[in-house]
């Protein structure tokens, strides 16, 4: 056969399997190492055929071999894990899919699951890593870090909600003054009556916003019971995993899975690699950090840190005369709660705290209502 009889058959090969999966062109390489797992290599092997029919070129690193798949032969996780970084590394691989891997501070991983409530996707930002020391810093990258990584799988416009965790207010106020400087992102609404960006325990499980911005803690155990609530836990069945690892000049695509992850749910983390690849996703990323930081992305978590590290001692502070308090302000931090009341106190306004079912509150009279908003929001406690 000649060259140009090659050409043409190997062109045809590569339709034929795009018209099955589903994909054109070069099929991504994605490794999987797939020793360590608590359902057995044979459980990896099985996710590595899964994900091989829907146009994946799979790199198994392990013992077994299978039709289908490349197998890079290692004798143990240890060295399974440093042959993975060597094919990223090298560019043998467009990405990885493993079970844990040591992130720099600043990367963080965006899981992707199927919310229960509408078999809705949804992007949970973030999973694993820790992109920040500081926890509200690190829930404003998060949200950067869940833009990216829903545009690079083909989610156009994002709309993009915080989950309601200690942070959620001071990470909106943020999020907003970056969206006021030219960063431009739709926030999702509440699926509750009241609406809002902050999100409820329902919105998880309807899928409210594209991307569900929280601090990556929180954000495990969600990934966690959102993967495995149909089966008890011990094996995650359903979603794409704990994600790429993502992060300012970070580009090497490294998927987490966890070793309680199921062959279903490893070979959608393939699949999702593979889309990332297609999505050229640190081209996204490039453009994305480049428009958050013309909206001035650096300069407001500079503030952010500026404002954790200026927090002065507790100042004694007597309470006015108490009056009823029907008036109600939501959005401040619980563990702001008490210092917010007592910024109102100093002005001669007799406020209280509370606990509404959509968060924390501060409780003063009608009359001051506008009053305590204006001095509030001057204080950095509302947006």
């Amino acid at each position: 056969m000649s060259n140009l009889q090659k050409t043409i058959a190997q062109a045809f090969l590569e339709m034929a399997e795009g018209l099955e999966s589903g994909s054109f062109g070069k099929k991504p390489k994605i490794a999987l190492t797939g020793m360590g797992s608590e359902h057995g290599e044979e459980n990896a092997m099985q996710a590595a055929l899964m994900a091989a029919k829907r146009g994946v070129d799979v790199y198994y690193i392990g013992t077994l071999e299978a039709e289908g798949v490349t197998t890079v032969h290692v004798e143990n996780e240890d060295e399974g894990h440093k042959k993975m970084d060597e094919l990223v590394e090298s560019g043998a691989v467009d990405g990885a899919v493993t079970m844990h891997y040591p992130f720099p501070i600043g990367v963080s991983t965006v899981g992707r699951v199927i919310t229960p409530a509408k078999g809705k996707e949804m992007f949970v930002a973030n999973t694993t890593g820790t992109s920040s020391g500081d926890r509200i810093e690190g829930m404003i990258k998060n949200a950067v870090y869940g833009i990216i990584t829903a545009k690079a799988s083909g989610v156009k416009n994002p709309t993009v909600g915080i989950l309601n965790v200690d942070g959620a207010r001071q990470c909106e106020i943020a999020l907003n003054q970056l969206r006021d400087g030219g960063y431009e992102f739709e926030w999702a609404s509440s699926a509750r009556a009241d609406g809002g960006a902050v999100m409820r325990g329902n919105d998880v499980l309807q899928g409210s916003p594209d991307v569900m911005v929280m601090d990556s803690l929180t954000g495990n155990v969600l990934i966690k019971m959102l993967s495995a609530y149909t089966t008890g836990g011990s094996f995650e069945a359903t979603g794409y995993g704990y994600g790429p690892g993502i992060g300012m000049d970070y580009n090497k695509l490294i998927l987490i899975i966890s070793r309680a992850s199921g062959a279903p749910l490893i070979a959608n983390a393939l699949e999702f690699a593979a889309q990332l690849v297609r999505g050229k996703v640190f081209e996204v990323a490039k453009a994305e950090f480049a428009k958050a930081e013309k909206a001035g992305f650096s300069k407001i978590l500079e503030a952010r840190k500026a404002s954790a590290k200026s927090a002065a001692p507790a100042e004694e502070v007597k309470a006015p005369p108490a009056e009823p308090c029907p008036a109600a302000i939501l959005g401040v931090e619980v563990m702001d709660l008490e210092d917010a009341v007592k910024v109102l106190w100093k002005a001669g306004i007799y406020a209280e705290s509370g606990m509404g079912c959509t968060g924390p509150v501060v409780l003063m009279s009608d009359a001051n209502h506008d009053k305590a908003v204006e001095l509030l929001r001057a204080a950095g406690y509302i947006g």
